[in-house]
């Protein structure tokens, strides 16, 4: 049987908010082209992730795993981190 956890949706996004406690807000984003204009169209999605140690930072840039549900918003959780944000 193949394992269910290999099947599971990852992403990566910046982290663009981490006010709650154990959670952060990841912005995904896609780019997509228009099928009647050709145009290539960005879309954004933010995310409610579930980031138990609190390593996320505004600005880094992370993956992500979908779940089972964890909460009334967050059905995502924290894989690892791929680049940390620039600090100026």
């Amino acid at each position: 049987m193949k394992d269910s956890r290999s099947t599971r949706k990852v992403r990566e996004g910046v982290v663009v908010s981490v006010a709650m406690q154990k959670t952060a807000v990841v912005e995904l984003q896609r780019l997509i082209r228009h099928p009647q204009y050709g145009k290539v169209v960005r879309l954004n999605k933010r995310v409610h992730v579930h980031d138990e140690s609190g390593d996320c930072d505004i600005g880094d840039v992370v993956r992500i795993m979908e779940t089972r549900p964890l909460s009334k918003l967050k059905r995502w959780r924290y894989v690892e981190t791929i680049r940390k944000a620039v600090k100026v």
